[in-house]
C-alpha cells in the first residue's frame, strides 16, 4: 500500500492511497481517505483500473465463446460465475442439462467457492501482516485446484459449463480424491482457527471494525458473505438452480457483521462446501452429461469420445440461435451473488448482455464502512471485505 498527502480538503486531512498492483494483495485500487486527525471521516473509492469491456465484448462473440470469455472475470470461481449465463442461454434454447450434468456443476462450483475463499482469506492475511495465513490459504487452495483440474482437466478457467450438460464426467478415483481432501481441510480448518480467527492479534484488528448493522446491508445491497455476516439469511443457491434444491444445506448466518465475523462467515462455509461436495458425489445419477439434441448432431467418429466421458462439441454447436427474449438469471459466486440480463434477437451472438458481479455491489462498503475507524484499520476491513477488482470492473 502506498500512500501520499493530498493536502487540505473541506477541513480535512486528504490522504491518497495505492494498493497495488503489486502482489501479494487485491490490488489495482486508488483511494482517497479523508482524516480528522487519524480518524476516517470519508473515503472516496475509485474503481475502474482493470477494466475489460467484458459485456460489450459479449455482442461480438457467438454464444459459446462468451463462456469462456466472462469467467476470465474472476479466474478463481469461474464455474459460478458462468452458469447463469449458461442456464440463462438453455432457457432460450428451451433444453435442461441432464440431471448428472447438473450434478457435475454443482460439484465444481463448490469446488471453485473452497478456492475463492481460501483466496480471499489469504490475501486477508496478507492485509493484516499475517504470512502465515497468506501461505497457508494458498498452498491448502492447491488441493482444490487440482480437484478442479481432475474434473475438468484445467486449473483456473475450466470453461467446464456448456449448453446442454458439461464437458467431462466425473473421472476415476476422484471420489477417494476428494474425501481424502476433505479430511485434509476439516484438520487444518481447527489449524485456521487456532492460527487466525481466534489469534488474539487478529481479533483486535477485526473484531467490532468495520461493522455493517444488518438494516444497511439490505439498503445498500450487500451480497454474499459480507451480507449474511450480517444477519441476513439470503444466498442464491436456496434458489435450486443445478442440484441445489436435492442438496440439504443450511446458509451460515453470522450477528454482528464487524470484519471478524465476515472472516468467520468464510471459514464456516468451506465447511458447508465440503459438506455439499459429498452429497452430490453420494446421489450423482446415472446418465448423460450432454443433451440429446446435440449429442445426435456428433459425427459418429467423434462419438467414442463420450464412451471416454467427454464431449466433443458438433460443428453447428458454435452457429446456435436461441429464440427472441429477455432473460434474468442469478447465481451465488464465492463472493456473492452474480445477475445477468440477457437479450437475443435471434442471432448467433448476444444482442445485450449486463452483467452485476458480486465485487461491483459490493464496492460501496469502502465507502460506508470505514468513516469512524482510524487509517490503519482500512486494510482490515479492504481485507475483511474479500474484494476482488478485476470481478467488480468486468
Amino acid at each position: 500500500m502506498i500512500g501520499r498527502e493530498l493536502g487540505q480538503r473541506d477541513g480535512y486531512r486528504v490522504v491518497e492511497l495505492y494498493i497495488g498492483p503489486q502482489h501479494p494483495a487485491s490490488g489495482h485500487m486508488r483511494l482517497v481517505v479523508y482524516l480528522d486527525g487519524d480518524i476516517i471521516v470519508r473515503v472516496d473509492p475509485d474503481i475502474g483500473y482493470v477494466h475489460r469491456t467484458m459485456e460489450k465484448l459479449s455482442e461480438i462473440r457467438e454464444y459459446v465463446r462468451v463462456i469462456s470469455l466472462i469467467e476470465r472475470m474472476t479466474i478463481i470461481d469461474s464455474c459460478n460465475i458462468t452458469l447463469p449465463f449458461v442456464e440463462a442461454v438453455e432457457k432460450l434454447l428451451g433444453i435442461e442439462a441432464p440431471p448428472r450434468a447438473k450434478y457435475l456443476r454443482t460439484i465444481l462450483c463448490e469446488i471453485n467457492r473452497i478456492s475463492s475463499h481460501l483466496y480471499g482469506l489469504g490475501i486477508g492475511g496478507i492485509f493484516l501482516n499475517h504470512s502465515t495465513m497468506f501461505m497457508w490459504g494458498f498452498g491448502d487452495r492447491e488441493v482444490f485446484v487440482h480437484l478442479a483440474s481432475l474434473l475438468t482437466g484445467a486449473r483456473l478457467t475450466h470453461t467446464y459449463n456448456i449448453f446442454g450438460g458439461v464437458r467431462r464426467d466425473l473421472p476415476q478415483g476422484f471420489k477417494d480424491e476428494f474425501l481424502k481432501a476433505k479430511r485434509y481441510m476439516l484438520r487444518k480448518l481447527k489449524d485456521y482457527d487456532k492460527m487466525f480467527f481466534n489469534n488474539p492479534v487478529i481479533r483486535g484488528r477485526l473484531e467490532n471494525v468495520g461493522v455493517l448493522p444488518k438494516d444497511k446491508a439490505i439498503a445498500y445491497g450487500i451480497t454474499g458473505p459480507n451480507l449474511r455476516a450480517s444477519g441476513v439469511r439470503y444466498d442464491a443457491r436456496l434458489l435450486g438452480y443445478a442440484a441445489y434444491s436435492e442438496l440439504d444445506f443450511e446458509p451460515v448466518v453470522g450477528k454482528y457483521g464487524d470484519g471478524l465475523e465476515r472472516v468467520w462467515v468464510r471459514l464456516r462455509e468451506i465447511e458447508m462446501s465440503l459438506d455439499l461436495i459429498e452429497q452430490a458425489l453420494k446421489q450423482l445419477p446415472d446418465g448423460p452429461i450432454f443433451h440429446e439434441r446435440y449429442a445426435k448432431m456428433v459425427p459418429p467418429a467423434m462419438k467414442k469420445w463420450f464412451e471416454k466421458g467427454r464431449v466433443k462439441l458438433p460443428g453447428g454447436y458454435v452457429r446456435l440461435r436461441p429464440r427472441k427474449g429477455e432473460i434474468f438469471s442469478r447465481g451465488e459466486m464465492g463472493h456473492g451473488e452474480v445477475t445477468y440480463y440477457l437479450v437475443s434477437d435471434g442471432g448467433m451472438m448476444p444482442y445485450r448482455l449486463r452483467i452485476v458481479t458480486p465485487s461491483a455491489r459490493n464496492a460501496i462498503m469502502f465507502s460506508i464502512l470505514p468513516p469512524g475507524n482510524t487509517l490503519m484499520d482500512l486494510p482490515a476491513i479492504y481485507g475483511s471485505m474479500d474484494y476482488f477488482p478485476p470481478e467488480a470492473d468486468r
